[in-house]
């Protein structure tokens, strides 16, 4: 993969600037701030240049606030089809919320949200840049988990206990053969628990991709609770 990479941490930055060409890819760029960050992308997307994946951190500066997230709902208003990942030290899933439900086009561009803890698992943190980098929509575990502790809108009340264990999967990235794997059931059984959560939510064959769209309506019925930015 082609990326660019927004982070203000010296040693987290120069960290990945390392790692990702251990593994086959390339940092176009690696910028600090959010400035610096739009205006990488504005010169990589008009030029021939290809970019396979963005990777910003939330917070940095100028205001050190959610600059890192503003800066990515700007590219995506921009380029939707351009794969996003942001990352956070906090379990802030108002963020994720916003990421995901602030752009009319998430479904044509790869997006994800994890936990700056998650690269330290190295393999899981490459898979779910490529789940994103291949169109997927990726949602850090603990903030899934987090979600799950708080009360649900109605529809989604109407999910059982395996089923929420299987969207909390699919907000993770997982494929169907992955989850069955983890759940220990069969893929069939993967198959009907999804097209359950399908029917549940209201969601019909004609809406698309129904996976990201069941991950956007999870994360939309607990928006409601989210005063605090930050857990």
């Amino acid at each position: 993969m082609r990326i660019i990479l927004a982070e203000d941490d010296v040693l987290f930055r120069e960290g990945l600037c390392a790692l990702l060409p251990q593994f086959g890819h390339e940092v176009l760029e690696a910028v600090s701030d959010r400035p610096s960050l739009e205006c990488s992308i504005e010169r990589w997307m008009n030029s021939d240049g290809k970019v396979d994946l963005v990777i910003t951190d939330v917070r940095m500066p100028p205001t050190h606030t959610d600059d890192g997230l503003a800066a990515a709902l700007k590219i995506r208003a921009s380029y939707s089809e351009l794969p996003i990942l942001v990352l956070s030290q906090f379990i802030g899933d108002a963020y994720a919320i916003r990421l995901l439900t602030d752009s009319e086009q998430v479904e044509q561009g790869g997006t994800g949200y994890l936990l700056k803890d998650r690269i330290g698992r190295i393999d899981e943190f490459l898979r779910s840049a490529q789940v994103v980098a291949d169109g997927g929509v990726v949602i850090d575990p603990k903030v899934v988990r987090a979600m799950l502790k708080e009360q649900r809108a109605s529809e989604l009340t109407a999910l059982t206990s395996r089923e929420r264990d299987v969207i909390e999967l699919l907000a993770s990235g997982r494929t169907n053969e992955q989850i069955a794997s983890e759940l220990f059931v069969t893929p069939t059984a993967v198959v009907k628990h999804i097209g359950n959560i399908f029917t549940k939510l209201g969601l019909q064959p004609a809406d698309g991709n129904r996976r990201v769209l069941a991950v956007l309506r999870y994360l939309e019925g607990n928006q409601d609770r989210n005063s605090a930015e930050v857990l």
